[in-house]
């Protein structure tokens, strides 16, 4: 589904509104999502709450609630909506993310736009079949991530961590872009044909931007996808490999950081 064109009437968003769907702890969506965007494009927020005790437990309620959770975007004329939630994908297995996405289309009139298939896209439009992961989630969730990308298609050839086990507030959304730098340095030189910066609570930008200009395998992240994938939708675009290294080499957004 592709949402409607044309200009939006809003001040803040003339060329597109995005609904951003984010985990209720979660401290990086919103900041680069403002980082990412274009001019002339917008975004309003919706969180998911749940709770649950556990972090898979916590993704799976977002996931059974989402229809809750947007409605608390009541009539604002959102072109699209981004779920900025990847782990809830690989607990729920890529058919029941296409089913989701394919009724939420149908029922809300615009298009959803989930972290884990805006990532699938982009690694499809690169023909990026060998893949690193840097990952900050605990074993088993990494566990489900490799299982969700090789039912995608593609071949896990090297993993990352960045997972913060010593941290009083969140494993994940306490990390440090520098953090993930370093751990995306241990994959610079592997035979891969792309590296993904997993997981919408990491920062991501800064390590993208330091690299996007080198010679090695193209580095993307959820979040990076997400936006990129989401402005896609909404201007009527196919994913296309020329215009996806443009973002990832940060030939809009670096200089925002």
């Amino acid at each position: 589904m592709t949402a409607k064109s044309g200009s939006t009437g809003l001040e803040y968003a003339p060329r597109g509104l995005i609904g951003a769907l984010t985990p209720q702890a979660n401290t990086t969506v919103e900041p680069e999502f403002q980082i990412l965007l274009p001019e002339g494009y917008g975004m309003i927020n919706a969180r998911m709450t749940s709770p649950k005790n556990t972090i898979n437990a916590r993704l799976l309620d977002y996931w059974a609630t989402l229809d809750q959770t947007l409605d608390q975007f009541a009539n604002a004329p959102v072109s699209a909506v981004a779920f900025g939630c990847t782990g809830a994908s690989y607990l729920a297995g890529r058919y029941e993310e296409d089913m989701l996405v394919a009724r939420i289309g149908e029922a809300r009139g615009y298009p959803f736009v989930t972290s884990a298939i805006a990532v699938t896209d982009a690694l499809n439009a690169l023909d990026a079949k060998r893949v690193g992961l840097v990952s900050p989630y605990h074993a088993d969730l990494t566990d489900a991530s490799i299982r969700y990308w090789e039912s995608r298609g593609f071949e896990i050839v090297e993993t990352s961590s960045t997972f913060n086990a010593d941290s009083d507030f969140h494993p994940i959304y306490s990390l440090q872009a520098s953090s993930a730098y370093e751990a995306l340095l241990l994959l610079r030189d592997k035979p891969l044909d792309a590296i993904v910066m997993l997981g919408t609570g990491m920062p991501t930008l800064a390590p993208i931007a330091s690299v996007g200009d080198r010679d090695g395998p193209p580095v993307m992240s959820c979040m990076l996808c997400l936006a990129w994938r989401t402005i896609q939708a909404i201007d009527g675009k196919a994913p296309e490999a020329g215009e996806l290294m443009s973002w990832l080499k940060g030939s809009d957004w670096a200089n925002r950081l």
